[in-house]
């Protein structure tokens, strides 16, 4: 399929809690793009790793499996967008603190990350689009015409993703998932495959003392300005 003409590729990437999924959301919808979260397709394919009957969900040929007959659908639900893997919808589990730490892990597995950006691409294919994730700048989209990377103090990202849980009546301690969020960092940062980092033209934004509000115009400013 063909880009059309003046439609845009527009990365994301980032560390957890720094607020891409908002403003991600929000930018796609002033700009009338789609929005893809790659970061809910990776949790994904961990609940379907960690569900099955396999005791190891991190194991080659569990995920193998479970990669080969992957099926993913983003869907509009009476306006709120709604995950189905496999034709379930794994929206709510997806975000449990346990799923983002093996997301993290599967991540980091070739054979996950191969199935997943072919279908990354393909979305891509005629632009008009939003990803977020965390190597969309720097491995699946290297020419994406504009890309940003937004992060935030681990203590901020932390506050955040705990008062999000916690409006999700998860019984969580900031404490747990502050220690969540830095092992998250440290695996995200220190893999080998697509590690977090900046790619070498993307604009960083420090979201840390920004609203989303604030966010977004900085980001479509830069967007109009290039």
């Amino acid at each position: 399929m063909s880009r059309e003409t003046g439609k845009l590729v527009i990365t994301i990437d980032g560390p957890a809690g720094a607020g891409k999924s908002t403003v991600s959301k929000a930018l796609a919808q002033h700009l009338g793009y789609i929005y893809v979260d790659t970061g809910a397709m990776y949790r994904a394919v961990a609940v379907l790793a960690r569900n099955g009957e396999q005791p190891d969900p991190l194991d080659e040929e569990v995920l193998e499996e479970v990669c080969s007959r992957l099926d993913l659908q983003f869907i509009n639900l009476n306006g709120e967008m709604r995950l189905l893997a496999n034709g379930k919808d794994v929206t709510t589990e997806i975000r449990k603190p346990e799923i983002s730490s093996l997301a993290s892990a599967v991540s980091a597995k070739a054979v996950v990350r191969r199935r997943l950006t072919n279908i990354q691409r393909r979305i891509g294919a005629a632009g008009g689009a939003v990803f977020e994730g965390r190597d969309m700048g720097t491995v699946v989209f290297p020419d994406a015409d504009v890309k940003f990377f937004l992060d935030a103090t681990a203590e901020v990202r932390s506050l955040r993703r705990y008062l999000e849980l916690k409006a999700g009546e998860e019984e969580v301690t900031y404490e747990e998932v502050h220690q969540q969020m830095l092992e998250r960092d440290r695996n995200d940062q220190s893999r080998q495959l697509a590690p977090l980092k900046p790619a070498a033209d993307a604009v960083v934004v420090d979201s840390s003392d920004l609203s989303i509000e604030e966010v977004l115009r900085l980001m479509l400013d830069h967007i109009a300005a290039s």
